[in-house]
């Protein structure tokens, strides 16, 4: 693979991620329909060592729904989210893929939470579904 680059919108935090994905999947919980303020997130799980950022971000603590913390960074200048990090999976990043700079090659795996999907929108082709988190 080769290194993949994005960043924020106004460019104060730029990353490189050095590793293949773990995962890729379509988040459409509630909170991250907030963090986004769209539909759904699309997210890249990735190995915490693969991840490598300059800038500083700053840090909102959410609650999932296991009760555990959810560590939401974001651009502190443009306030675009660019990762999340959760205590229920320790030494990973999910990094908001539509901070990178190309997205071409992805797609999505999976789609959770459809429970909190809207209607109208259609499933993604080849992803499998689950009403929560797999």
């Amino acid at each position: 693979m080769q290194d993949r680059k994005g960043g924020c919108l106004c460019g104060a935090v730029r990353y490189v991620l050095k590793g293949e994905p773990r995962a890729i999947a379509i988040c459409h919980c509630t909170h991250c329909q907030r963090q986004s303020g769209s539909l759904f997130s699309f997210n890249l799980v990735i190995r915490d060592a693969d991840y490598e950022q300059s800038g500083d971000t700053m840090v909102y603590v959410d609650e999932g729904d296991s009760g555990q913390p959810v560590y939401r960074h974001f651009c502190g200048r443009c306030g675009s989210p660019v990762l999340a990090k959760t205590a229920l999976a320790p030494g990973k990043v999910v990094v908001k893929a539509g901070t990178l700079d190309n997205m071409e090659g992805l797609q999505p795996k999976a789609e959770i939470y459809t429970d909190h999907a809207v209607k109208w929108l259609a499933p993604v082709a080849g992803a499998a579904r689950f009403a929560q988190n797999q």
